[in-house]
């Protein structure tokens, strides 16, 4: 396992991992080695997980949910936080489907989330396509995870400003609200009536203006906006595709 700062002279996808347990972080480097994913660093807590981000800069960080002292909310937080933090990614890793931590993970900036059990495959699979700037989840696996949980961590009305849509123009809140009810790109495009490049279009630009690193946080945000409610509809009701 290499422990060193990124040069830039190769384009191999590095990554760190942290995770409480030894057998896990030996189990996923082994299998991310194996298919050509540099590990730069393991890490044991959320503290030892943010030093060693900042110290490889990797792609990609495998981040457990539940660790002593920092927990991987607040080091997926801090990471992301940080002005150098640029493309980084993060998974996260847990035990349970729609554990409610995921939730707050994904509103902190984690791009995605896997159960510990995934296969090889899924796992290497799942960092490259993150990598390659897409959402690891599947926006209705998002939409349910997100109806769940959103109404539970209800909290003091926020200030912050990427929750203003007032610079989108209404085509697209009108894409924005569809992602948000679990609509693919392709749905997406046959919905509207557009090309699957203006669909894509559209997306990176609503991305752009607030500010939001991919479309996990995009379908979060049109939550707790407003914009959608669980249980509500992009023109009546959510529905389960």
């Amino acid at each position: 396992m290499a422990d060193g700062v990124n040069t830039g002279h190769d384009n191999r996808l590095r990554a760190v991992i942290a995770d409480d347990q030894a057998l896990v972080r030996t189990g996923f480097g082994m299998i991310l080695t194996a298919d050509g994913i540099e590990v730069t660093a393991e890490a044991a807590d959320g503290a030892e997980a943010v030093a060693a981000v900042r110290r490889t800069r990797p792609d990609v960080v495998l981040m457990d949910i539940r660790m002593p002292g920092m927990d991987g909310i607040e080091a997926t937080r801090r990471i992301l936080a940080d002005d150098t933090a640029g493309e980084i990614r993060v998974i996260i890793l847990t035990t349970y489907d729609l554990d409610h931590y995921v939730y707050a993970a994904l509103t902190a900036g984690a791009s995605g989330f896997l159960l510990k059990d995934v296969t090889p495959e899924h796992l290497v699979a799942a960092i490259r396509l993150v990598r390659s700037g897409d959402a690891l989840l599947a926006p209705t696996i998002t939409r349910r995870l997100i109806e769940r949980f959103a109404r539970r961590e209800e909290a003091a009305p926020s200030a912050d400003p990427h929750r203003d849509l007032s610079g989108l123009t209404p085509r697209e809140l009108e894409v924005l609200r569809l992602l948000a009810t679990g609509l693919s790109n392709a749905e997406l495009a046959e919905r509207l009536f557009l090309s699957p490049t203006t669909v894509k279009t559209h997306i990176g630009r609503i991305l752009s203006k607030l500010e939001l690193r991919d479309r996990v946080q995009a379908v979060v945000l049109a939550y707790e906006s407003g914009l959608i409610t669980p249980g509500g509809t992009a023109e009546g009701a959510l529905r389960d595709p």
